[in-house]
């Protein structure tokens, strides 16, 4: 059957001489792994450098069911991103992105308003020309809402402990570790009310945005099984001094 439907590039992986494994996020039918054959000459079919991570592709593809990997015919750029390749920063946040959503993403079937929500992001972060030390924060953690464990925000008072398990706060410490302790528990407020537009009125110290990426991934972990470690946060944590 062929297709045609908008994706995002998660990942890309060469496959013997010619060929390249890419994993996609797509509009029409979720996570797709796909081959794709590059030409040597470079002058016909389909560029490599297309599938960049986070890449947003018009992509056309011969699906069969019980393959693993599909066969790409066709792409070509959605979005023609104009400075997430090309700034050192942009370009550590969306590797870091498309590292986390590979892995968060696995399985993930048709779902249109997350997609959507990806690819304005990423639109967003390509044409914001200052102030978006915090987009990775805002990203994850509105991305949780999609995936079904969103944190509930009601129940909070002075002395809150945040239980990153089941996601909301509770007046006394629950009987496991994986909670926050009321000083940091208070500033999940704060964290959740933070948006693209308003995000650049929140200032944090490198070392507080570090530690807020830290209980992000630890509840992302605690509610997606097998979550590893990601290699692009060593070089997220060194940006914005």
């Amino acid at each position: 059957m062929l297709i045609k439907t908008e994706a995002v590039v998660l990942h890309t992986v060469k496959y013997g001489d010619n060929k390249v494994i890419v994993d996609m996020f797509t509009a029409g039918y979720g996570r797709m792994g796909f081959v794709v054959g590059i030409p040597r000459s470079g002058r016909s079919g389909v560029r490599k450098q297309l599938f960049q991570p986070m890449a947003l592709l018009e992509v056309e593809a011969d699906i069969r069911p019980r393959l693993k990997l599909q066969k790409l015919r066709a792409a070509r750029l959605a979005y023609p991103m104009t400075t997430v390749p090309f700034e050192p920063v942009k370009l550590s946040m969306a590797l870091f992105t498309a590292e986390f959503l590979y892995y968060a993403l696995r399985g993930e079937q048709e779902n249109r308003p997350l997609f959507d929500y990806i690819s304005g992001s990423m639109q967003w972060l390509d044409r914001r020309e200052g102030r978006y030390a915090n987009f990775h924060l805002v990203f994850l953690m509105r991305l949780s809402l999609f995936l079904g464990f969103y944190p509930n925000l009601e129940g909070y008072h002075d002395g809150s402990c945040f239980d990153l398990r089941a996601g909301c706060f509770c007046a006394g410490v629950p009987p496991h570790g994986d909670f926050l302790a009321p000083q940091e528990a208070r500033l999940i407020g704060v964290l959740m009310r933070m948006g693209f537009s308003t995000m650049h009125l929140y200032r944090m110290s490198r070392m507080e945005r570090n530690r807020f990426i830290e209980v992000i991934i630890t509840y992302y972990r605690i509610h997606i099984p097998d979550f590893p470690e990601l290699r692009s946060l060593a070089v997220l944590r060194e940006l914005f001094v």
